[in-house]
Order: structure tokens, then C-alpha cells, then sequence
């Protein structure tokens, strides 16, 4: 009965080995590591998964990896890989995991540089755009330009305007402003069929637009741009709505609004 006793205690044995193991790993410097192992092998499973984090996100942050210093750098991935829980385990998830953990890191006040969550976030994008799923039906977007005013459209799951407050797509080691400027920046990032990830810099009256059409997509395209010609106070609604039909146009070509189904 004891040697059975005992064969029942194994697995909760190698479990409590295994969260020591691991705890070891992911902060050596305050967790001892399981007894009886020798060091130099335990240097080799530190390394190991270090390394590969590491490698991952200096891949996905580039522009971050390269304006942060050695110290700075590996500081604050040392943080993310003793700190931060993930929610998943699958690596081109880790990135995202990593986004989290700046917003935390903003929540609790720790004292970032102010540019880097955005950056990093306009990092992620190309990213997350480049694995997100395409429900899109071909031809979807083939209406008559006299139509256009009359029919409802919703954003692609493939385009993302986004707004930062700094110009995240022009930082760089060289061009580091001291305060965000006094306007946002705003982008529209699109995938198109060839899986190429576009950036472009919109206006904050295309963004806004875009913002009123995911908000509400079963508003034709005329009233949408009554309400954002009030919203503006334009002087000239019906000039407004010529320069908005042209816009539609434009966001029909790039595949950025498809009609709502």
C-alpha cells in the first residue's frame, strides 16, 4: 500500500517541481530553483527561454528595440517575462500579450517613456492586420457611382483607422519629440488582397468619418455626411456632400467601405 501511496503522489510531485522549475526561470534572481540540478544546466533552460521572448519581441517592436537602449531594453522585457500572465500560449500571440502589459504598466504609473505604448501599438498593427481573418466577398464593392449616396456601408474588417496622440509613424532614435504635439496623428492601415499591410496618414475629417460609419452602419452614405457636415458646421452642406461623395469613392477603390449587408 505505501509504494501505491506513493504512485499517487508522483504527479502532484512532478507538478510542484515543474511551477518551481518555472518560477526559477522566469525570475531566477528570486526564486531558487528545484534541488539537485546542476546550475550550468539550468543556465542553459534560462538562456533558452529568455532568448526566445526576447528575439520574438525584438522582431515585433523594431523601432522600439532600436531607440531604447541595451539596459532599458532588456529591463523592461525582463519585467514582461517575471511579471506579466499571459492569456494564451501561442506565440504569434505574444506581441499582443506584450501590449497588455505596457497598458498595465501605464495603469500602475510606472514611468515609461510617454511615446512607448503607442509605438508599440502601431508596431502590433501591421502585425495583428497581417494574421487577421478575410471575411470579405469578393466584388462587394462594385456600386454605381450614382448609388453611392443612397447605400449603407460598413468599415472592412481589413482597414483600422487608428489615432494616436504622437506620430508613432515617424519616430525614430533620430526624431524623439519631447511632448506629443498639439494635434493627433491619424492613420488608416489596410490589408489588401495581396496580404500587403498599407499605412497612410488621413485627415482627422476622414478619421472622424470613418469613426460615424463603424459606429452606425446602417446610415447611407448621405446621411452620414449630413451629420458630419453639422458636426463640422460646414457653411456649404451641399458643397460638403460633393466633397464627402468623392471621399466615399476614394474609400470604395481602396476597399476600406464595403456596402452593409
Amino acid at each position: 500500500m505505501k509504494s501505491i501511496r506513493c504512485d499517487m503522489q508522483a504527479p502532484d510531485l512532478l507538478r510542484q517541481q515543474q511551477f518551481t522549475l518555472s518560477k526559477h526561470i522566469r525570475d531566477p534572481e528570486n526564486n531558487l530553483p528545484p534541488p539537485d540540478i546542476e546550475d550550468r544546466r539550468l543556465a542553459i533552460y534560462r538562456d533558452l527561454f529568455y532568448n526566445n521572448i526576447e528575439g520574438l519581441l525584438a522582431g515585433n517592436f523594431p523601432v522600439v528595440r532600436e531607440i531604447l537602449d541595451d539596459e532599458t531594453w532588456h529591463e523592461l522585457i525582463r519585467a514582461f517575462y517575471r511579471e506579466h500572465l499571459s492569456q494564451t500560449h501561442l506565440f504569434p500571440e505574444v506581441p499582443r500579450e506584450f501590449i497588455r502589459f505596457l497598458e498595465t504598466r501605464a495603469e500602475q504609473g510606472e514611468q515609461d517613456p510617454f511615446w512607448l505604448m503607442e509605438l508599440a501599438h502601431y508596431e502590433w498593427v501591421e502585425l495583428a492586420l497581417d494574421l487577421a481573418e478575410n471575411d470579405e466577398v469578393e466584388n462587394a464593392n462594385v456600386i454605381a457611382d450614382e448609388n453611392i449616396l443612397d447605400t449603407a456601408f460598413s468599415l472592412s474588417s481589413l482597414a483600422w483607422p487608428l489615432g494616436y496622440q504622437w506620430p508613432v509613424h515617424r519616430l525614430s532614435p533620430g526624431y524623439l519629440p519631447d511632448e506629443a504635439p498639439d494635434s493627433p496623428t491619424f492613420l488608416l492601415v489596410r490589408r489588401d488582397r495581396d496580404y500587403k499591410v498599407h499605412f497612410e496618414e488621413i485627415s482627422a475629417l476622414i478619421f472622424r468619418l470613418l469613426q460615424l460609419i463603424s459606429d452606425a452602419p446602417e446610415l447611407t452614405a448621405r446621411e452620414q455626411l449630413v451629420a458630419l457636415a453639422a458636426e463640422a458646421n460646414a457653411e456649404n452642406p451641399e458643397s460638403f456632400l460633393e466633397l464627402g461623395l468623392g471621399l466615399y469613392e476614394n474609400l470604395l477603390k481602396q476597399r476600406t467601405l464595403r456596402p452593409t449587408v
